[in-house]
């Protein structure tokens, strides 16, 4: 067994090795004292990807999953807000993420206990019933679950349904459903043993699911069924511009002329005010009484989450492109299906979300994000956090030999805001919209390099409208759970 021992020997050549180089000791300086992004970081790279940006969508103010596993909803919630935000002509608005965070954990609840049906008869140590066992509510989800519980449940406004201390920080929460479930899962199994039926454990089910709305309900607080709709619209800055008259001036500006005219024939005491302004809000008010989530989702969501696609790179020889990968076990929504996604090339990858953004709209994205990143700081670019210099050795895993040896699978779902086009039309920057609140990046928004793009983003969802018609037809494969192909981001 000695030649498969970490050789004493060798750890003193090691170290010989590393202290000949003045580089080695200067680099560990810095990265003991600082850690190592802050250590690796390089001026010149970030000033060679600033956070300026040719093509910009506007946005209202940056939102904050605090410690949760929710960004897949919170980077579709900035999608569906900015498109009401500018049908409605509003100057911000953002809908209550706590609303289906509830809806959700239900959901995954229902969905588990069927999986335990589906597989009741496997021993515990089968691959299937290890992956549902192992987190039966836990955060993290695709734009497809999101997109169901939409469907289903439809929207609220954050001020009809706030966040709670539970879904701020949601792992205790989160922790002690999974365990009830769990037991609710050995219940059955042991159910099914002594001869119950799947209509007598579907009862059972019933009755689990009735103690899983009770524990979602004190955690979380009841969902509102009905609810009050009040929004400010915002002052049309062109209005009167199109209504000049022959003399070039409009409306305002000719009452402006008389109201001067009129205090040049008065006194000075004359002249003066009678009042100030009373301060009062004029903008025009919306104003809807006691509507529904779904009947506030269809009214004033400007757009179908069912008419977006996911569409993927997975440059995975056993993933070819062209076609539609559907992950097993994967549904949030169990009536809705599982997870799917188009698999294509780069090129078509990156031009459908140019695409997106160029036409107005925000584009719901997953990648890695700790590859190559500074949080606080705002950047994605291998050419800024410079860890090859650092540890003077290069990180050349390819996109596929990093899906595949499981160095970055999506892991975060953000959204795209704003690209910068070169001079040949091409993407070399885009501005990201993340849900770690203003005080990480600017303000909230980070700067992704065209390069780590291209590396580290996985998913974009895309309208159909944008995509090939014989794309939307493709043949749909299904794949084991634990496949490299997608993984749900949290």
């Amino acid at each position: 067994m000695a030649e498969k021992a970490l050789n004493i020997a060798s750890l003193k050549t090691y170290s010989e090795h590393f202290n000949a180089d003045r580089a080695n000791r200067v680099a560990a300086n810095a990265a003991v004292s600082m850690g190592v992004l802050q250590a690796a970081t390089a001026y010149a790279g970030s000033r060679a990807v600033p956070m300026d940006f040719n093509v910009e969508l506007k946005q209202g103010s940056i939102t904050n999953q605090r410690n949760s596993g929710r960004c897949w909803m919170f980077a579709g919630l900035n999608v569906l807000r900015y498109e009401l935000m500018h049908t409605w002509n509003l100057a911000d608005f953002e809908f209550s993420e706590n609303y289906l965070f509830f809806w959700e954990k239900m959901e995954k609840a229902n969905t588990y206990l069927e999986y335990v049906l589906e597989t009741i008869d496997a021993p515990t140590d089968d691959r299937r019933f290890q992956l549902i066992n192992e987190g039966p509510v836990q955060d993290g989800n695709w734009w497809k679950g999101f997109a169901d519980l939409v469907t289903k449940y439809g929207l609220v406004p954050k001020s009809a349904y706030p966040e709670s201390a539970n879904s701020r920080s949601s792992d205790d929460f989160i922790q002690y459903i999974n365990s009830k479930l769990r037991e609710f899962a050995i219940q059955m199994r042991e159910a099914h043993k002594q001869g119950e039926s799947l209509e007598q454990l579907r009862v059972r089910k019933d009755e689990y699911m009735d103690l899983v709305y009770r524990m979602c309900a004190i955690s979380l607080g009841e969902p509102p069924v009905k609810f009050d709709f009040f929004a400010r619209v915002e002052d049309d800055a062109q209005k009167g511009e199109s209504e000049k008259g022959a003399d070039g001036k409009n409306a305002d500006e000719k009452n402006a002329d008389e109201k001067s005219e009129k205090s040049d024939e008065k006194g000075a005491d004359d002249a003066k005010p009678k009042s100030g302004k009373s301060g009062k809000d004029e903008r025009k008010q919306i104003v809807d009484l006691g509507i529904t989530p779904l009947e506030f989702y269809k009214k004033y969501v400007p757009v179908d989450v069912n008419d977006y696609e996911t569409v993927i790179n997975s440059p995975l020889e056993s993933t070819p492109y062209g076609k539609r990968y559907a992950y097993k076990n994967s549904a949030t929504v169990i009536e809705a299906g599982n997870m799917d996604a188009l698999n294509v090339d780069l090129d078509t990858f990156r031009t459908a979300a140019t695409t997106m953004i160029t036409e107005g709209h925000p584009v719901w994205f997953a990648c890695d994000c700790t590859q190559f990143a500074l949080r606080r700081a705002g950047y994605f670019d291998e050419g800024t956090v410079r860890v090859d210099e650092l540890f003077g050795t290069s990180f050349t895993l390819d996109k596929a030999q990093g899906l595949e040896y499981m160095d970055y699978p999506s892991n975060h779902a953000m959204t795209f805001m704003g690209l910068n086009l070169d001079e040949n039309g091409q993407p070399n920057r885009w501005k990201v919209e993340n849900s770690w609140g203003k005080d990480n990046g600017k303000d909230g928004y980070y700067v992704a390099s065209g390069a780590w793009f291209d590396r580290f983003v996985r998913e974009v969802i895309v309208l159909k409208k944008y995509l090939p018609a014989e794309l939307l037809e493709a043949e749909t494969v299904e794949v084991e759970p634990w496949q490299p192909v997608s993984r749900m981001c949290r």
